[in-house]
């Protein structure tokens, strides 16, 4: 089982390979700010346009459609073109669209600069997700991932606190403007980085008995390795329920907390912050558990996943259903390291069984999916149900689509083996 770029074969120090990580690093973390700020944000904007909880939601969702819609082009342009100027360039228009915000005289035009930040994050996970994959050998790849998405909750968390803070204190629209700006300056760096050069599309056959050549992948080679690559499809349906789940707590948790306890906007989203940011045990350990359980049993990548899932469908089950005050917060703070374990292993599926010239297409595939059926649903179902029957009943359904997920994790696992042996074996090469 032989890791696709080899370390020896980088011409690239390990220092500039943590160089790279760190901005990488950087850009998610603002990319998580300027997309969930206007979690915090919403009893300011509702008191001042008497929007509806459902409105509220699309608010969260519209970033999240414009995302599917662009990022299989963006990551074309990823795989074909350049990893840093498509990155460098997106990172750009996103920032430019959340400082944006900042101006909008309604709910329509805050509509469309949501709408634009979402076009500019579209093609970040999958180009910066196909530079790390290329960057850290299989060994460490999972727990790097782990690494990486730390940036997740730690934007989310400082996104979701300091808008509350910033809004009571100087006015949601100051929320906006504040974060806008250091995005944008690590956007600017990363057009000066090494990239690594295009990989050529290019497949393996026998030749004769003895010798084997290289022939250019057709576009029926390129859809033979989506389609005829079972753990692949399964790890995509995986995602759906997780991020769903993951993302209606991102944006209704603070409403729920302002709700229930009466407490401050400012006070609740500290509450969601610190919830999110647990995510930073959850996913390094998820990540490194992977890669230990990996040297052993290769189905790992997925198996993992498909048991921190099923823990966190039971922790949620029983903090909505079963408790309240300190004792629900301490079980929701359990959720917050638990349910982020998943994704380090199954991001790297993504990465594993496809040919190294089509990764950041593969994530697409995958951000797609989890975007369309579970980011993007998630705040208008649960707003929806908001509206209807309350807040805590709405969070309360989460438990199923993480039990649904657990079980597609754990089908994938079948397949996993058998579809990393069929990998092309093709080192990277770095330069300017």
């Amino acid at each position: 089982m032989s890791d696709i770029t080899p370390t020896k074969e980088r011409n690239i120090t390990t220092a500039y390979s943590y160089y790279l990580f760190a901005l990488l690093f950087l850009l998610y973390f603002f990319n998580y700010i300027d997309r969930v700020i206007v979690t915090s944000l919403f009893p300011f904007v509702q008191k001042e346009w008497g929007l509806t909880d459902t409105q509220c939601g699309l608010l969260v969702s519209v970033v999240y459609w414009s995302i599917v819609g662009f990022t299989f082009p963006a990551s074309l342009f990823v795989d074909r073109w350049s990893r840093k100027k498509t990155i460098g360039i997106m990172a750009l228009i996103w920032s430019i669209a959340t400082g944006a915000c900042a101006i909008a005289r309604s709910f329509t035009q805050l509509i469309i600069t949501r709408m634009m930040i979402g076009i500019g994050e579209a093609g970040f996970a999958p180009g910066g997700t196909a530079m790390l994959s290329g960057l850290f050998p299989a060994e460490k790849r999972s727990r790097m991932m782990g690494f990486w998405n730390i940036s997740i909750p730690l934007g989310s968390a400082v996104g979701i606190a300091l808008g509350g803070v910033v809004a009571e204190q100087w006015g949601w629209r100051h929320a906006f403007g504040l974060v806008a700006l250091p995005g944008a300056v690590v956007a600017i760096l990363f057009f000066f980085i090494k990239d690594y050069k295009t990989v050529e599309l290019m497949k393996t056959v026998d030749s004769s008995q003895t010798n084997k050549s290289q022939i250019k992948m057709s576009k029926m080679d390129i859809a033979r390795e989506f389609i005829n690559t079972p753990s692949l499809i399964l790890t995509n349906i995986g995602f759906i329920g997780c991020i769903f789940a993951n993302n209606a707590i991102l944006t209704w948790l603070p409403t729920y907390f302002h709700r229930t306890e009466n407490i401050p906007m400012s006070q609740a989203g500290m509450k969601t912050g610190l919830v999110m940011m647990l995510a930073i045990v959850g996913l390094p350990l998820g990540g490194w558990l992977a890669d230990l359980w990996f040297k052993k049993r290769v189905s790992a990548r997925l198996l993992l996943p498909a048991i921190t899932t099923a823990i966190n469908a039971a922790v949620v089950f029983i903090a909505f259903f079963f408790l309240e005050g300190k004792a629900q917060y301490i079980m929701l703070l359990v959720m917050g390291m638990v349910s982020s374990a998943f994704a380090p292993a199954a991001i790297t599926v993504t990465q594993e069984v496809i040919h190294p010239g089509l990764r950041a297409t593969s994530y697409a595939l995958c951000v797609i999916i989890q975007n369309l059926l579970g980011a993007a649903m998630a705040p208008l179902v649960i707003g929806a149900l908001s509206d209807a029957y309350g807040i805590k009943t709405a969070l309360s359904v989460l438990p199923l689509f993480l039990i649904f997920s657990s079980i597609i994790f754990f089908a994938g696992s079948l397949f996993y083996a058998r579809d990393l042996s069929k990998v092309e074996k093709i080192a990277l090469e770095w330069g300017d």
